[in-house]
């Protein structure tokens, strides 16, 4: 008999299905993931999971009995963490075990506690409230709390989306301990695909229909590093495979292209995007970082957040940016939009130093900041309008719709930007930045915000725009994959303060790329592991060098890095 069950289950909203026909068996002892995106219906059937919603038809039933309502029997982890404010860490996790054993004596109930609490790492923290916690170590609190509980069945979803790339790295592999200790049911519900393999025995993805995929069996032997698993040749078959149907069944062709870019010329003299852009003796050092510092003032004295930073990019080279939280990736991006004062050193684009903010450097931000109460096309008008002062109302017209094209918004152009999709107003944001046909693209974790597929897509876009411009671009990340995909080198910063560059890898890959032919790449996964390998190395802090000089950048390639270390 299966632990957990549903049968033929449906569940709509009024007129509108969500989930169709779902059959799952979830046997006693398993990690099941079930892999899906937005609008797959993935949190509507976790609640019917947890009794927290009922199906429209079909029947859920646990150990053999129908699931009407919620039971401690089955723990819930979402992914906001629900924690009482007032609260300790050992307060919030007493909660539960003053509900589920109440009769309990109070020594029982307070060993209870310290011992879930030590088992996600937060002994050090117990005595602290929820404000003085970093998302990562709430989150284990949430984690913390279900156990407490002694569910027969863990049942999570998406715990790890809000946090970032290494902490949820971390918390995905401390979820696998406690499992492989206790041997609970799980069911995870993730958008991330490394996160699926790493933890599940089975994957099933949700399909944007509201229906089941093919189950997938991870046979990868159990505990699993996640650095160790870029290695492994079934850990990038598997890989493969999941990204490929996802992308299959979630990814359509959105992009248009029926519209010619005007032959105009910004304010900022660079020709129109579809013309040759003619060869000059600054082009091996179009965009020179020369030993940037930022220094802040503080009670206690100067801070340095980046020291030395020195960097010349070659005219139409994507560079992707990448490091731990902290480490001034973004500040270095603001002094060259000018929008961050440079402390040391400089800046200088084109010949020219930068200073101030100025449409020849378009930035995308994490947040779009668009203007809710404008149209799409509206939004974009704003930059194409003071950029192209000498061009013809028609031709400005064009420049906005021809990019609004290219990003796939031909249908929703004339759409308030309030009631546009998180992916389509960062869409509306990639199309205001290059229609204003800029000598440098700025990029700061642009999809950061986004759930996986739609960052999939919207790389792809983000490749297709820059493939027909060329324009020279800095991209801020921190997901390993996007740096690889996007970048011509990727730079790699040390942790802050004092961060500065500690390696640069040239990514000598094919292009115009796409996210399946890389992971077929047979230099793919190299590449992966020196970046993989750097962020390592810098994980649980700054090592300082013997010298005491900061690091330099290795400009090798990752295989002759290799060849010489194996020496």
């Amino acid at each position: 008999m299966a632990f957990l069950e549903l049968k033929n289950v449906s569940r709509s909203y009024g007129e509108t299905p969500v989930l169709k026909n779902i059959d799952l068996s979830v046997e006693e002892g398993e990690f099941l993931v079930l892999l899906g995106f937005s609008g797959t219906g993935k949190t509507t059937l976790i609640n019917l999971m947890a009794g927290l919603e009922k199906p429209t038809s079909g029947t859920v039933t646990f150990k053999g009995k129908p699931v009407t309502q919620p039971g401690p029997e089955r723990g819930v982890i979402f992914q906001n963490y629900s924690l009482m404010p007032w609260l300790t860490v050992n307060g919030n996790v007493g909660l539960a075990v003053d509900t589920i054993f109440p009769g309990l004596p109070r020594a029982e109930r307070a060993a209870k506690v310290a011992h879930y609490v030590g088992m996600v790492g937060l002994s050090h923290a117990a005595g602290r409230r929820p404000a003085e916690l970093s998302g990562g170590m709430r989150q284990r609190v949430n984690v913390a709390r279900a156990l407490a509980m002694d569910p027969e069945m863990l049942l999570l979803d998406e715990p790890l989306s809000a946090l970032d790339a290494l902490t949820r790295g971390n918390l995905a592999e401390e979820i696998e301990r406690i499992w492989e200790a206790d041997r609970k049911t799980c069911v995870l519900i993730t958008n991330d695909v490394d996160e699926a393999i790493l933890l599940a025995d089975r994957i099933i993805p949700l399909n944007p229909d509201g229906t089941l995929g093919d189950e997938i069996r991870v046979t990868i032997p159990r505990p699993r590093d996640r650095t160790a698993m870029n290695n492994d040749q079934t850990f990038k078959r598997l890989r493969a495979q999941v990204t490929s149907y996802l992308m299959d069944v979630g990814i359509e062709a959105k992009v248009e292209g029926t519209r010619l870019l005007p032959d105009v010329t910004p304010i900022h003299g660079v020709p129109a995007a579809v013309a040759t852009a003619a060869q000059s003796a600054l082009d091996e050092r179009y965009v020179e970082f020369s030993q940037v510092h930022k220094v802040y003032p503080t009670p206690k004295g100067p801070l340095t957040v980046v020291e030395d930073f020195d960097l010349k990019l070659r005219k139409g080279e994507f560079i992707s940016l990448i490091g731990h939280s902290g480490c001034g990736k973004s500040t270095a991006l603001t002094m060259v939009a000018g929008l961050n004062e440079i402390s040391k050193g400089a800046i200088k684009l084109d010949g020219r130093e930068v200073r101030g903010a100025d449409p020849e450097r378009a930035v995308v931000f994490q947040s779009p900041s668009l203007f809710p109460w404008l149209t799409a096309r509206e939004n974009v008008a704003i930059g194409v309008d003071k950029v192209y002062p000498r061009a013809s109302r028609a031709e400005r017209q064009d420049v906005v719709e021809y990019y609004l094209e290219r990003v796939g918004l031909a249908d929703a152009m004339n759409k308030p930007a309030a009631d546009l999709s998180n992916g389509m107003k960062q869409r509306v944001g990639i199309a205001r930045a290059f229609a204003l046909s800029p000598k440098l693209l700025l990029l700061d974790e642009p999809f950061g915000m986004l759930d996986s597929l739609t960052r999939w897509e919207l790389q792809e876009v983000l490749m297709e725009v820059w493939s027909r411009t060329k324009v020279t671009a800095i991209c801020v990340t921190h997901d390993v994959d996007e740096a690889i995909l996007l970048a011509d080198r990727v730079v790699m910063m040390t942790n802050g303060p004092r961060a500065t560059i500690g390696r640069i890898t040239d990514v000598n890959l094919p292009r115009p790329r796409t996210r399946k032919a890389l992971l077929e790449h047979p230099d793919y996964y190299a590449y992966r592991q020196d970046v993989l390998d750097f962020l390592e190395e810098y994980e649980h802090g700054n090592p300082a060098p013997a010298s005491g000089e900061p690091p330099k950048p290795d400009a090798r390639s990752p295989k002759a890095r290799r060849a010489v270390a194996a020496e």
